[in-house]
């Protein structure tokens, strides 16, 4: 089962562009982003055409042509991304119908639901206190 990495490229981005932005060079090539990823620029221009319809990036066409953040990155938090780039719930139900005869099978369902939905809220809250300019400060720590 692999995990999902989604919501990591995408802070990976925005705090690339923090620090570029930092460093007096406004814009990101998809190209630029995605060496640091160490990913296929196209996982980045899909990553960050999300981010786009979020409001949390732009994009600039022709000469001078990148991404920049959209907002200063202490007002992106990582649940903005989270919900930006998250097409998927964090945890997911049988992909087919447990037995309904097994006292556990016609159980199993409703009993993960409720967990999920709580474990699920439970991490958007602990996101929501993250900011990108965080990660990039935890991240040059390091």
């Amino acid at each position: 089962m692999a995990a999902n990495s989604r919501l990591t490229i995408a802070t990976h981005a925005l705090a690339w562009l923090a620090l570029a932005q930092r460093r007096g060079q406004e814009v990101l090539t998809s190209d630029q982003i995605a060496a640091s990823v160490n990913t296929n620029p196209v996982i980045i221009r899909r990553s960050l055409g999300d981010l786009r319809r979020a409001g949390l990036v732009t994009v600039r066409h022709g000469a001078g042509a990148g991404w920049s953040l959209a907002r200063p990155p202490e007002e992106i938090t990582l649940r903005q991304v989270y919900d930006a780039v998250a097409a998927e719930p964090p945890f997911g139900l049988h992909h087919t119908e447990p037995n309904l005869k097994c006292p556990v099978g016609r159980g199993i369902r409703p009993a993960l639901s409720a967990v999920y939905v709580r474990v699920e809220q439970a991490m958007q809250q602990e996101l929501a206190t993250t900011s990108i300019a965080d990660v990039l400060r935890e991240s040059l720590m390091r």
